[in-house]
């Protein structure tokens, strides 16, 4: 099964022939040039969004790269160096162009990904956030600002961020209060 059978890629509009591509999907696009433009463009956007939430603290950890990596390989079928490139490129990419291109990418990915993958990303981003078993509060503030630029209500984000509360600093440090 292809990637754009498991996402509904084949539901995408047409790609604008890269008209609307940042730098940053460009250079890892090229990276995966044996993928169809179509699928490339979309893992490189998904990956790319993964790597922010994970960078949200300004530190990259080993446990949510091992995560992304297993993600973008399950969702997008990559083999495992492929899967590897992806998320190392999106990490660099981040971290390097972060500030200029968080919004441009996922703006990109808004256009081209339909609701069904856009909501899978949400709980992917909690996925990621949660790997090292804390959501810190830069992670759910990350999170909460993809959600609404990729067009979420509050409550939408709610309903995703609820499998994930045990794991929310913010409540960790409420709950070690009330003990005391």
């Amino acid at each position: 099964m292809s990637i754009l059978d498991a996402l509904g890629l084949g539901r995408v509009r047409q790609a604008r022939d890269g008209a609307g591509d940042t730098e940053t999907v460009r250079r890892i696009v090229a990276e995966l040039e044996a993928l169809e433009p179509e699928k490339a463009r979309f893992v490189a956007a998904f990956a790319y969004i993964l790597g922010r939430v994970a960078h949200a603290d300004q530190e990259i950890s080993e446990v949510e790269t091992r995560k992304m990596e297993e993600i973008v390989r399950r969702l997008a079928h990559l083999p495992d160096d492929q899967a590897v490139l992806v998320v190392q490129m999106a990490k660099s990419q981040n971290r390097l162009f972060g500030h200029t291109e968080n919004f441009l990418v996922t703006r990109e990915f808004l256009e081209i990904a339909t609701r069904e993958q856009r909501s899978e990303l949400l709980d992917c981003l909690f996925a990621v956030s949660a790997a090292d078993e804390s959501i810190s509060g830069a992670e759910e503030a990350q999170i909460r600002q993809i959600a609404s630029e990729l067009g979420f209500s509050h409550r939408e984000y709610v309903d995703a961020r609820r499998h994930y509360s045990d794991l929310r600093e913010v409540l960790r440090g409420l709950r070690g209060e009330a003990r005391e």
